[in-house]
């Protein structure tokens, strides 16, 4: 079969437009409208469209609403040209397309007031702004079931200025989509002959003479094209007959022909065809990607190096432990809104976006934690309570290069699992984001079981159940419940903790002498356990006490573990009790009881010594 050919052909008008259409311009602002084309109906019926209509409509996702309407609509989906439609009795004097001017208001289709500045096109009539060029029209002028007189407006529309109008009116449309990524600029006239034979059919009534005005931009252009480069750049060979059949079913005009070079036109509707390359894709898409001949890659002589550096490999390895945890990867905008960035430290005029993808999407991401919690309530918002979320990536907290920070940040809300007949869960807590941030330290070589745990963790976290760990000055990781008035502001029913490794403050991890593994000496003598409890002021730390008795003789003492923390009545106003169990294991011989007194000693001496407590007896 073949394409039928568009039916084209001029609708003769029965009598001349009261309506004329202008464009009121500067040179520097003239490319905003450069051509405008209209038509007045008059007797039309702007009922229900018919059910064909309303049927293709409806399979692309639109409303049906009125036949004028409706024949707009078609006409932009089937054709890739956006059209609209004005009552014209509610439009006074030329229809001209203009910049709008300071102060000026609109009230657009969707019921909404919008402010306008002089960088946006409006078409406009003698009592002001009656739609946004390209993006909306306005409920002043609009189309009801009572209208019988109307005028059509084809126009083109800048895609730049399009776009940037979109983008500050926050103003998604069928009709934006389309201008902002480029219509056909040729194709105004023809489009205005089909929409002029609906109304007809349709709506019934006469149509008037055309009325113009502009030339339309120049689209007008031609490409050198070698055709040895379908064979260079697309992998495959092509005859020239076949190449050249192609580019003349595709639209493509051949205005010369020497041999392998060709010099040819590009058609109105293609704007995206700029290079020489572009024309080696089209090619080889028609004849068939599956023709393309698979090639061996040539593997140079000799071993290769390693694929992954040391970061990306620390990277992957944080992914895979965190998964195997239980825990789901997610990957967000680098970009969030600024009421959330204000959340979590804010950010700088610098890091604001000029052109962002979305008037919400203003700022770059100081941390990656607000995209996680924001999931989390767009998740428990459709009935998922419970989850827990990580993402491996980029944050930047300042505006200077270096203040770019590689993070791996993870979120547990609501419950540790399911309901279970043996076991009930419990709500999340500090500990298990610590445990997370510690797996992640281990897994990567580091000590984590050394790392010091501070109470300095950021404002973001709850001041009184969160910490860092670190390694002398080096934060490596913040953990905690996040700050009650964070969920709150985040719409986030908690409980939710979080964690924070920050990979560019991690050692380097030092490289082992050997690929073999240590030699794995177990002894055979029975470990000796004995159990302490020390008096200690309130503000001193569980690691403090431990730090101190793993210290009294590191070659016996293998294992301090903290089993009981007490505050009340029997050790005083603002103290703690801290029981710890301190494990040795003898290598040699088994220790005699003056040697294990003698390390219990060395134990109580180094804790009182270290905190200021005392044994508790």
């Amino acid at each position: 079969g073949s394409l039928k050919p568009l039916d084209t052909a001029p609708v003769a008008g029965a009598f001349d437009s009261p309506l004329g259409v202008a464009l009121d311009f500067t040179d520097e602002t003239a490319s905003a409208c450069s051509k405008f084309v209209g038509r007045a109906f008059r007797g039309v019926k702007n009922g229900p469209s018919p059910k064909w209509l309303q049927d293709r409509l409806t399979a692309v996702g639109l409303r049906p609403i009125s036949a004028l309407v409706d024949i707009t609509n078609y006409i932009s989906f089937e054709f890739d040209r956006p059209l609209h439609v004005f009552d014209a009795a509610k439009v006074a004097g030329t229809i001209t397309a203009r910049l709008a001017k300071p102060g000026e208001k609109i009230l657009a289709l969707n019921e909404v007031e919008y402010d306008l500045d002089p960088e946006m096109t409006v078409i406009a009539d003698a009592n002001g702004p009656q739609a946004v060029a390209g993006v909306v029209g306005g409920m002043g002028s609009g189309c009801t079931e009572a209208t019988t007189e109307v005028f059509l407006e084809v126009a083109y529309f800048d895609p730049v200025r399009t776009a940037m109008t979109g983008r500050k009116l926050n103003l998604q449309t069928d009709a934006r989509y389309r201008f902002e990524r480029g219509v056909d600029p040729a194709f105004l006239d023809d489009a205005c002959e089909i929409a002029t034979r609906l109304i007809l059919e349709l709506c019934g009534g006469e149509a008037s003479n055309v009325v113009s005005a502009g030339d339309g931009p120049d689209w007008r252009r031609t490409l050198d094209f070698n055709l040895d480069k379908v064979l260079t750049l697309g992998g495959t060979e092509i005859e020239g007959v076949e190449a050249r059949r192609i580019l003349n079913v595709l639209g493509f005009a051949i205005d010369s022909d020497q041999g392998s070079r060709l010099v040819v036109s590009v058609p109105s509707w293609r704007s995206d065809i700029v290079s020489e390359a572009c024309l080696v894709e089209e090619i080889v898409r028609i004849n068939g990607y599956d023709r393309i001949a698979p090639v061996a890659v040539t593997r140079p002589a000799g071993a290769q190096g390693p694929v992954m550096t040391p970061d990306q490999r620390r990277r992957a390895q944080a992914r895979r432990l965190l998964a195997a945890r239980g825990m789901v990867e997610a990957v967000t905008y680098s970009f969030m809104p600024d009421g959330q960035a204000k959340l979590f430290g804010g950010v700088a005029d610098t890091m604001r976006l000029l052109n962002p993808i979305s008037a919400d999407l203003d700022v770059m991401r100081p941390s990656i934690l607000p995209n996680l919690l924001a999931a989390a309530a767009r998740n428990q918002a459709r009935g998922y309570a419970d989850l827990a979320l990580f993402e491996v990536g980029p944050q930047f907290p300042g505006a200077k290069p270096e203040d770019q920070q590689l993070v791996a940040a993870g979120i547990r809300v609501g419950k540790t699992g399911p309901r279970h007949w043996a076991a009930q869960p419990r709500g999340v807590d500090t500990y298990d984001a610590k445990a997370d941030a510690q797996a992640v330290l281990a897994d990567l070589g580091l000590p984590a079981d050394r790392a010091q745990i501070k109470t300095d963790a950021p404002a973001w976290y709850h001041p009184g159940r969160s910490g860092t760990l670190r390694l002398g000055p080096m934060m490596l990781a913040a953990f905690g419940e996040v700050h009650p008035a964070v969920l709150k502001a985040l719409d986030v029913k908690g409980p939710a903790v979080a964690f924070e490794i920050y990979f560019d403050n991690l050692p380097a991890v030092k490289a082992k002498k050997s690929a073999a593994k240590a030699h794995l000496v177990l002894s055979t003598l029975q470990p000796v356990a004995r159990d302490f409890a020390f008096v200690v002021d309130a503000d001193v730390e569980a690691a403090k006490v431990i730090n101190a008795a793993h210290a009294a003789d590191k070659a016996l003492i293998t294992e301090v573990t903290l089993f009981d923390v007490y505050e009340g009545k029997g050790v005083g106003e603002g103290k703690k009790s801290l029981a710890i169990n301190v494990v040795l294991q003898p290598v040699d011989k088994t220790l005699t009881d003056a040697e294990i007194e003698a390390v219990a000693d060395k134990v109580i001496a180094g804790v009182i010594k270290a905190t200021g407590g005392e044994l508790r007896t």
